[in-house]
C-alpha cells in the first residue's frame, strides 16, 4: 500500500538547485508528487513506498545541494491518494508572508567556466553564464518566493535552447533562475565617463582589457556594484586611481587569477586559502611577500595585502586578456556607498576614470565584498557582505516580537529577527554620508520584504546623535535602547549560541555609556540580558572631540598629560604639533577639568602610534593602530617586554591604568629603542594587563567564559596576548569568526538583547 507524505523543508533552499535536486532523487526513487517553492521554503508532496520515502527524507538533510543550508525537515503523514501521476516541479505559491532566505551570491562555477573557455560551447567568452550552483541571487531578487519573475532577469526571455535546459531535468540548468546565453541574456556595454557607448558585446570586453592593460582606470559592474579597476603592477596606474578616487593611504584589494596567483602575492594559511576559494569569495588579507609585483601603493606602509579571485565569468575574461593583477576598488569616492546602478555610476565614477564597462541586468540592492583576514587559525570577518549576507543566523533564544535593529553609526548593518533567526543585511557603511544613510534606508526596506518581517519594536544605540537611532525613534514603533558595548558582547554571545553570563572585554574606538561619557575599554559582566560594568581603562582627556579620532598626535598628548603631566604634555604638543601654538592649546585642554574624557582603547593605541612617530594624522579609520599593530608585528610575539599598567579599585570597578605604559614608551623612545620593540612591548603589556584583569574578574563573579569584541580585537596581536593569557589561567575564550567584531557585528547583538523584551 502506498504512503503519501507532506515535506515542509525550511532554511536557504530556494535558488540553490533545490527543487531540481527533489525532482531527480524523487524520480530515481520512483516517487510521484510535487515540489514548489513557497513563501516559508520549499513544499514536497510525495507518495509511494515507504521505504523510498525515508531515503528521499534522509538525503534531504544529509545530502542536500551544495549551497543550501537545511534548517529543518519535517513531515506529515497524509492519505495516499494511489496516483501515477509521476513527480513534477509546480509553479511557486507565493501566498504567505515570506519566510524563506534568500541565497548568497555564489561565483561562477567551475563547469560554466568550462564553458566560457570552449570556442565550441555557445556561451564561450559570455560573461553572464550561471547554472543552479553559481550566479547571483541576493542581488538581482526582489521578492521571494524565489523565480525569475521575482529578480531582475525578469525582463530577459529565454530563448528556445536557454528554455530547453530549464526545462530538462537532466540538465544542471534545471530551474536556474538566472539562466541566458548571448541571444537572450544581459550584453556587456564599453562606455565613455560621460555614459556614451563605444561597443557592445565581446568587443566591450576586450575594449575594457586594452584600457587596463594600457594602465587606464575602468569602471566595472560586479554583482553587487561597480568597483573601479587598474593595473596593479603598474605604480602610475595607481597613484592615478588613488589621486582620482580622494583615497590617500587605505589599501586596494588585488584581483587575482587563483589560488596559485594569490600565494605568490601572499602568506597564506589553509583556512585563509579555503576561505579565497569558498563560493562567497571574500577578499582576504593576508601577510604580502617580498619582491611580489604588485605596486607599493596598493597597501602603502602595511605588511598586509588584501587578494580576491574573480566570482564572475567577466572577471575571469578580464584577467586573462590583461594577463596581471589588477586593483579591484568599490566604486565610490571616499567612504561612500558603491555604486550600482549605470546613471549613479556615470555621475559618481565617470569624473574617477577612464571608461565604463556595464551590463543592462539591473542589480536590485547594492552589496560591497566581503572582507576576512587570515590569522593563523580560523579567519576573522572584517567585513560581512556579499556572498556572507544575508546568510541568516540563530539567536540564542526566540525573539518573542518580530524585530529591527539598527546598529550604530559606523560600519553599518542593520538586522531583522522572528523566532529563532536573525538575518543580517550586507554592509552598508558610514551613516554620516548622505548616500550611505539612502543606502540604509533601502536595505531595511528590502531586508523586512524579503525576510517577512513586519517589525513591532526597533532596537538601537543608546548615543541619540546616531543617523541610526534618529530613523528608530522615527519609526513610530516601541523602541529599545542597547548599550553599545554590551551590544558587542551580545554580538560574540550570539555568534556562538550563548546566552551567558561572561565576563565580556570590548575594546573600540567610542561608545556613549549611560553615564554619558564616552566609554570605548570595557570590562562587563554581561548576559543578554543585562550587564554590570566591573572594570575599564583609566579615562583621558579627547581634547578636540572628534578632532581627536582625526588626529591622533592629540590624543599623545592627552596621555602624555595623564601619565607625566602637563609641563610633558606641553612639550610633546611642541614637537607633535605643525603649529606650536596648536600644540600649546591642545595641551593646555588637556590639561582642563572641562575637557571630555574617554576610557577608549582605540584612542589609547592612537596616542602611542603619535608617540612612535607612526601617524600623526590620519586618512581613513584605525589608520593609526593598524600601522602600529603592523610595526609590532615585525618582532617576534614570544619574547617581547612587558610593559606595566597600572591598577586600582574604585569602590567594587577595577580600572586599568596605563599611563604607566605610556610612560615607558616615552621613556624607550627617547632612550634610543627601537620603535617596532616598543609597538611590540605594547602590545604585550596592554594584553597581559587586559587578561589579568579579566580574570581576576571573571573569578569574582564566579565566571568561567570571557568573551572579546570590539573593533580593537581586530588586532591580531593584542588577541593574539590575551588569548594565550586567558588560555593558561583556563578559562573558555569566545571571539569572533562569522560576524565581525567591529560595528559590523552591532546589530546581531542589538538583535539578541532585545529578543528577550
Amino acid at each position: 500500500m502506498p504512503e503519501r507524505r507532506r515535506v515542509r523543508v525550511t532554511g536557504t533552499v530556494q535558488g540553490v538547485g533545490f527543487r531540481p535536486f527533489v525532482y531527480r532523487h524523487a524520480v530515481a526513487l520512483g516517487l510521484s508528487g510535487f515540489v514548489r517553492n513557497d513563501s516559508e521554503g520549499v513544499l514536497i508532496e510525495i507518495e509511494g513506498r515507504g521505504s523510498s520515502l525515508d531515503e528521499l527524507c534522509r538525503l534531504l538533510t544529509d545530502a542536500p545541494p551544495p549551497l543550501a543550508r537545511v534548517t529543518g525537515v519535517r513531515a506529515t503523514t497524509t492519505r495516499a491518494g494511489g496516483s501515477a501521476e509521476g513527480f513534477r516541479i509546480i509553479a511557486s505559491a507565493p501566498e504567505g508572508r515570506p519566510d524563506a532566505p534568500v541565497s548568497i551570491d555564489t561565483a561562477t562555477c567551475d563547469a560554466c567556466l568550462a564553458e566560457v573557455a570552449d570556442p565550441a560551447d555557445r556561451r564561450y567568452r559570455y560573461p553572464f553564464t550561471n547554472c543552479t550552483d553559481c550566479g547571483p541571487r541576493y542581488t538581482i531578487v526582489t521578492a521571494v518566493p524565489y523565480d525569475r519573475p521575482a529578480t531582475t532577469m525578469a525582463g530577459f526571455t529565454m530563448c528556445g535552447a536557454c528554455q530547453a535546459e530549464y526545462d530538462d531535468p537532466a540538465d544542471r540548468r534545471f530551474h536556474a533562475q538566472p539562466n541566458a546565453c548571448p541571444t537572450c541574456g544581459p550584453t556587456p556595454r564599453l562606455c565613455l565617463p560621460d555614459g556614451t557607448t563605444t561597443d557592445v558585446g565581446d568587443g566591450a570586453l576586450r575594449g575594457a582589457a586594452r584600457l587596463l592593460g594600457g594602465g587606464r582606470t575602468v569602471a566595472v559592474k560586479g554583482l553587487g556594484g561597480f568597483h573601479l579597476a587598474t593595473d596593479a603592477t603598474d605604480p602610475e596606474a595607481v597613484a592615478t586611481l588613488r589621486r582620482r578616487k580622494a583615497r590617500d593611504d587605505k589599501p586596494f584589494a588585488v584581483l587575482v587569477a587563483d589560488l596559485t596567483g594569490a600565494r605568490a602575492l601572499c602568506d597564506l594559511d589553509d583556512a585563509a586559502a579555503a576561505a579565497l576559494c569558498s563560493p562567497g569569495r571574500p577578499i582576504v588579507v593576508a601577510a604580502k611577500r617580498s619582491g611580489t609585483p604588485v605596486a607599493p601603493g596598493v597597501a602603502p606602509g602595511l605588511p598586509d595585502l588584501g587578494v580576491m579571485l574573480p566570482y564572475t565569468a567577466l572577471h575571469h575574461l578580464l584577467l586573462v586578456a590583461v594577463g596581471r593583477p589588477l586593483v579591484l576598488t568599490s566604486g565610490n569616492a571616499s567612504d561612500e556607498p558603491i555604486a550600482h546602478t549605470d546613471d549613479d555610476a556615470v555621475a559618481r565614477l565617470g569624473p574617477l576614470c577612464d571608461a565604463l564597462l556595464t551590463h543592462d541586468r539591473p542589480i536590485h540592492i547594492r552589496c560591497d565584498d566581503s572582507v576576512v583576514r587570515g590569522t593563523g587559525g580560523p579567519v576573522q570577518v572584517l567585513r560581512r557582505s556579499r556572498g556572507m549576507a544575508p546568510e541568516p543566523l540563530a539567536l540564542p533564544r526566540p525573539a518573542r516580537r518580530p524585530l529591527l535593529a539598527v546598529g550604530a553609526e559606523l560600519k553599518s548593518t542593520v538586522a531583522v529577527a522572528k523566532g529563532t533567526t536573525v538575518t543580517l543585511s550586507h554592509h552598508i557603511g558610514d551613516l554620516e554620508h548622505l548616500a550611505a544613510h539612502r543606502s540604509f534606508v533601502q536595505a531595511i526596506d528590502h531586508l523586512c520584504h524579503l525576510a517577512g518581517v513586519r517589525p513591532e519594536v526597533v532596537v538601537h544605540d543608546l548615543h541619540p546623535e546616531y543617523l541610526s537611532t534618529k530613523l528608530a525613534v522615527d519609526l513610530d514603533l516601541p523602541t529599545v535602547a542597547v548599550q553599545h558595548h554590551h551590544a558587542h558582547i551580545a554580538a560574540c554571545l550570539a555568534e556562538h549560541g550563548r546566552t551567558g553570563p561572561v565576563l565580556g572585554v570590548a575594546f573600540d574606538g567610542t561608545g556613549l555609556g549611560p553615564d554619558g561619557s564616552l566609554w570605548g575599554g570595557e570590562l562587563l559582566v554581561a548576559d543578554l540580558d543585562g550587564y554590570e560594568r566591573v572594570g575599564h581603562l583609566a579615562p583621558a582627556p579627547l581634547p578636540g572631540g572628534t578632532s581627536a579620532i582625526r588626529e591622533p598626535w592629540r590624543m599623545a598628548v592627552a596621555w602624555t598629560h595623564v601619565a607625566l603631566g602637563s609641563a610633558s604634555a606641553e612639550g610633546a604638543g611642541a614637537a607633535l604639533a605643525d603649529d606650536p601654538a596648536k600644540g600649546a592649546a591642545v595641551a593646555a585642554l588637556a590639561a582642563r577639568d572641562t575637557t571630555p574624557t574617554t576610557t577608549s582603547a582605540g584612542r589609547l593605541f592612537d596616542a602611542v602610534a603619535a608617540l612612535l612617530g607612526v601617524r600623526g594624522r590620519v586618512t581613513y579609520e584605525a589608520q593609526a593602530a593598524i600601522e602600529l599593530e603592523a610595526l609590532a608585528r615585525t618582532r617576534p610575539l614570544a619574547g617581547a617586554a612587558t610593559y606595566p599598567v597600572d591598577r586600582r579599585w574604585d569602590g567594587t570597578t577595577l580600572v586599568l591604568d596605563p599611563g604607566p605604559l605610556v610612560a615607558t614608551v616615552i621613556a624607550e623612545r627617547d632612550a634610543g629603542t627601537a620603535p617596532a620593540d616598543i609597538a611590540a612591548g605594547f602590545h604585550e603589556g596592554l594584553g597581559r594587563a587586559t587578561a589579568a584583569a579579566a580574570a581576576e574578574l571573571a573569578g569574582r563573579h564566579g565566571l568561567s567564559t570571557v568573551a572579546l569584541s570590539g573593533g580593537v580585537f581586530q588586532n591580531a596581536r593584542l588577541t593574539a596576548v590575551v588569548v594565550g593569557a586567558l588560555a593558561a589561567t583556563g578559562l573558555e575564550v569566545l571571539t569572533h569568526h562569522r560576524v565581525p567584531c567591529n560595528d559590523g557585528g552591532i546589530s546581531l547583538g542589538q538583535a539578541a538583547v532585545a529578543a528577550g523584551a
